[in-house]
């Protein structure tokens, strides 16, 4: 048995000792004590809990991998979060004011991944354990929207129709204004039976679309997402802000950010969460490399009333970024790119002469390598908002207002 003091949290939210050894669900300060395996501690006992460790509000917290800091107070994990982007900062020589942290409510995720496998009685769904491939029912999930909780029943029957014991089905689940978009893969392959039975099933239950590894099976009705008030209606799949409430978050954000800007360009713009709304006092420039997505986004843009002009562009920005001539004329730039960031996209801003940049990440040790990259010709990060939206998981989102000085 061997007694540690936990020094800080990693960016997986474990606590780190010195050594370094890893100490899941555990806080800065606190003294633990258990039986170390290589570099971890995995069951650790606490001898001195933290002033910030709090009961987690779920149930099923000690099993389910899917929150990571709920015995964390909302303070301390607003003020980590906040550290994290700026030691991320630090590590490029870089500085900026931190003005908030945007933290979405419980029970508001409307966009889960979850797994399913059938069993000898029948069919389980869920979250996977934590470090594990066993899957942990969630009937108590303080995390989803209660709407999302409350499809457990339909997702084990679709199990049951086209899972098969040796593989685990996957669970693509947004929530819409008119119901579940479902997207299922790793199912049995379709056939007439089968594609008729999970018809059955969306008109059964009232999903709004069910699509089965890549393959249209029925809509019942639009899944219509709102994004700032203008209707857009998604790809299978695609990618959405978590919450309703980080989305916001991020697109106040990016609004204040551009200003008065009457020509933006919006890259890696995926349905039009920014653009669309940009629209209404400016004109937008969209490039993204899905062609799904911009479909969605120009439909949603000629139903919709009071909208400048939106032109789309499909492009590879990490083939070929937009070079600085194509950016002249240009009044901001919204980037929003994934998780590895933008290298070569900076590249090309930072030679250009926009003005303003509103950036959007996902991870803040990427964007801060990029955001070096404009300081370093002639940038300055004005301001950076923090936003939570995967409340009580390490997962880290921000935007930055930076400048050409």
């Amino acid at each position: 048995m061997t007694d540690l003091t936990i020094e800080r949290l990693g960016h997986l939210g474990d606590g780190i000792a010195s050594g370094p050894v890893f100490v899941p669900l555990t806080l800065p300060g606190e003294r633990v004590a258990g039986e170390i395996d290589g570099d971890r501690m995995p069951s650790p006992r606490i001898v001195t809990p933290s002033p910030q460790r709090v009961s987690p509000p779920c149930g099923h917290f000690k099993t389910c991998g899917g929150c990571a800091l709920q015995h964390a107070s909302d303070g301390f994990v607003a003020d980590w979060k906040a550290e994290v982007v700026c030691t991320a900062l630090a590590a490029q020589g870089l500085d900026a004011p931190i003005r908030g942290v945007h933290t979405s409510p419980p029970a508001s995720r409307r966009r889960a991944t979850l797994s399913g496998r059938r069993t000898k009685k029948g069919a389980l769904v869920g979250f996977h354990a934590r470090a594990s491939d066993v899957i942990v029912d969630i009937p108590g999930c303080t995390l989803l929207l209660p709407q999302i909780v409350a499809l457990r029943p339909v997702l084990e029957g679709l199990t049951i129709l086209g899972g098969s014991r040796k593989a685990e089905l996957g669970f693509a689940i947004t929530w819409s204004d008119l119901g579940a978009d479902i997207a299922v893969w790793g199912g049995k392959p379709l056939d007439g039976p089968l594609r008729a039975a999970l018809a059955v099933e969306v008109g059964k239950h009232g999903l709004a679309r069910l699509t089965w590894d890549g393959e249209w099976i029925a809509e019942r009705a639009p899944p219509v997402q709102s994004m700032d008030g203008i209707a857009v209606v998604p790809p299978p799949g695609a990618f959405l802000q978590a919450t309703v409430e980080g989305e916001d978050a991020l697109r106040r954000a990016v609004e204040e950010a551009v200003g008065p800007a009457r020509r933006i360009v919006d890259l890696f713009a995926g349905c039009g969460t920014f653009a669309l709304p940009l629209s209404r006092g400016a004109e937008v420039l969209a490039v993204e490399g899905d062609a799904a997505l911009l479909a969605a986004l120009e439909t949603a843009w000629r139903k919709a009333q009071g909208l400048r002009t939106i032109r789309q562009e499909k492009r590879d920005l990490f083939r070929r970024p937009l070079l600085p001539d194509e950016l002249a004329g240009y009044d901001a730039v919204v980037i929003d790119p994934p998780r590895a960031g933008a290298e070569a996209q900076m590249d090309q801003i930072a030679a250009s002469d926009v003005p303003v940049v509103a950036a959007v990440s996902c991870n803040p040790v990427t964007f801060a390598r990029d955001a070096r990259r404009l300081v370093s010709a002639g940038y300055r990060i004005d301001w950076i908002d923090v936003v939570d939206q995967f409340r009580w998981s390490p997962h880290v989102e921000l935007v930055a207002r930076i400048t050409r000085v």
